[in-house]
């Protein structure tokens, strides 16, 4: 299996529409076997699902995300686990575990109309997201 992590500096990055750069996990049996972060190569809300799925990923675990990129992600069938906070690595490690806590209810919706509005609780001041809500 591979999982997918919105990441940054060693975190679960909290806006999944301008993540930059994804942690990638192949797991067997339970356990990691390899782990590499790659580029998003700015490819924006509505292109990431699709980069997720050329890089192979059946699972992505991120912060808060909005309802055109959980359209984009269960179209590409890909399993999302929202609203997760955090270390990258503990979070996948948990998820294997059957222990990942997650919100799947977590929606971002701090785009044009309602710019600075979130509702997940991100608790960072990044890309209009200060963790109101």
């Amino acid at each position: 299996m591979r999982i997918a992590v919105t990441y940054e500096n060693g975190m679960v990055f909290q806006h999944f529409g301008h993540c930059a750069q994804f942690k990638l996990y192949d797991a067997q049996d339970g356990a990691v076997t390899a782990q590499q972060v790659v580029s998003a190569e700015g490819s924006g809300h509505g292109a990431l699902a699709g980069f997720l799925r050329a890089h192979g990923a059946e699972v992505l675990i991120c912060g808060g995300i909005g309802a055109g990129a959980r359209t984009a992600l269960a179209e590409a069938g890909i399993r999302l686990y929202p609203g997760v906070t955090g270390s990258a690595d503990a979070a996948v490690s948990a998820l294997l575990a059957g222990t990942l806590s997650y919100d799947p209810d977590t929606t971002c919706s701090h785009h044009h109309e309602a710019e600075g509005t979130c509702n997940h609780h991100c608790g960072e001041d990044k890309h209009g997201c200060a963790g109101n809500g």
